[in-house]
């Protein structure tokens, strides 16, 4: 695609970390041993990315390609919570599809009505502070935890548009000259291949009540399907019209064959989706103002084994037979009506990644090296969010351990005393006593 319309980009988004919880305490005065008063860290910030009709390019992405979300604060005395980190928001086009891969499986968000927001990236929670780790036996906790990391993922963005009809055809069989036509888009014209590099729409009023959007797109060369020439920048459009004009240059002015062009044109559209073989096809045979054209018509209209309620001989550049044309392209349209596109409720949800549930509490251990890995949602949170450089930390790792039955997992794998044991980032030495 050209680089003027840039419907291709790939960004990174990062959430906020969460603030880290507070280890406070009373500090009133005749208010002896007052205890614990540590708030909580604020959530960090999330991504977002929504599709907005004020674009219609991922043009933006050009030069930045990064977007961090605010870290949550911290929590203060006094069971003050932080705040929470200030929301990113990223704007896309309409007909964006966003994609990312995680653990390995990629996934895949379409953001083609208005107003769509995907959380690409969530926030991470704010670390509790030490009033809530009191008990009746540790009512002076002096541990808070840290909060959690955000996320970071790598975004394929891929810019569908969204247009009722698209004109299909090779090259230089006059898709760009019928557009400029039939509406008051101006695309560059020259009679040499490939002079369509990027996606052209133009608005086009058929009578008083009918109105649609075309895109004119770059041509289809053999072998289109599989990436070849600009085959993708083609079809990767043409998914969302619901309907086609298929220009063939009638005239031959190649030395092609025009019924050959037909028919490789429709096989590149069936061989990258099936469906587009199937999807209402209006065939507009042009050039008829060329001697060429007017004396292969009868042969074509035999060859190609089109209805001829579908078949219109044209000539784009005197705009004969046009109008009829597009009164069929009208109709097609009013009988395959437009999949709902109305801007989405500002109340509803987010969408997020279509990700497979997950028990958190479930972990696995497994051999690492000389040593054993914990695997687990819940307990490698929990890895990320404590401050070993505090006293009692440990000591709470320990108890989640026995408690989760962690511990004796690890003992019936075989764990022998010195041997390390790894959860996430953090690297632990076995004690029969405690961690170390």
């Amino acid at each position: 695609m050209a680089e003027d319309y840039f419907d291709r980009a790939t960004i990174v988004v990062h959430s906020g970390q969460g603030g880290a919880g507070a280890a406070s305490f009373r500090r009133e005065k005749f208010v002896p041993r007052g205890g614990p008063n540590g708030g909580d860290g604020g959530r960090g910030g999330h991504v977002y990315l929504v599709a907005d009709t004020n674009l219609n390019t991922l043009l933006g992405f050009r030069y930045e390609r990064k977007f961090s979300a605010e870290a949550g604060g911290n929590g203060l005395k006094n069971n003050m919570h932080g705040r929470q980190g200030k929301d990113w928001i990223v704007k896309v086009p309409p007909g964006t599809v966003v994609r990312t891969v995680i653990d390995g499986t990629t996934y895949e968000v379409d953001l083609a009505r208005p107003g769509q927001r995907l959380c690409a990236a969530h926030g991470g929670r704010g670390g509790l502070g030490n009033i809530h780790f009191t008990t009746s036996v540790r009512q002076a906790p002096r541990l808070a935890e840290l909060g959690e990391p955000g996320q970071t993922f790598t975004l394929e963005l891929e810019l569908k548009l969204i247009a009722d009809v698209g004109l299909a055809g090779c090259p230089n069989a006059g898709k760009s000259t019928l557009l400029s036509v039939i509406s008051a888009a101006r695309p560059k014209i020259a009679s040499y291949p490939f002079t369509t590099l990027q996606p052209n729409l133009g608005l086009v009023d058929v009578g008083e009540y009918d109105r649609f959007v075309v895109a004119d797109i770059p041509g289809l060369i053999e072998g289109a399907h599989a990436g070849i020439g600009l085959g993708h920048a083609f079809l990767r459009h043409v998914e969302r019209t619901r309907v086609l004009i298929h220009v063939v240059d009638a005239a031959g002015v190649d030395g092609r064959d025009p019924a050959e062009d037909f028919r490789q044109i429709n096989e590149e559209l069936r061989l990258y989706r099936p469906e587009l073989a199937d999807r209402p096809q209006v065939v507009a045979l042009n050039k008829q103002d060329l001697p060429e054209a007017r004396e292969q018509l009868s042969r074509l209209r035999d060859a190609l084994g089109v209805p001829p309620a579908d078949l219109f001989p044209i000539a784009a550049a005197t705009r004969e037979g046009v109008d009829a044309l597009l009164r069929r392209v009208a109709e097609l349209l009013r009988e395959y009506p437009a999949p709902s596109r109305k801007p989405a409720d500002p109340d509803d949800p987010p969408l997020t990644w279509p990700l497979p549930p997950v028990d958190e509490n479930a972990y696995a251990v497994v051999p690492e090296g000389s040593g054993w890995r914990v695997r687990g949602v819940k307990i490698e949170r929990l890895m990320k969010m404590t401050n070993f450089a505090q006293a009692e930390a440990v000591d709470r790792v320990q108890r989640v351990f026995e408690a989760a039955g962690i511990s004796q997992a690890l003992l019936s794998a075989g764990l022998q005393e010195g041997d390390l044991v790894y959860v996430g980032d953090t690297e632990l030495e076995w004690d029969s006593l405690r961690f170390e």
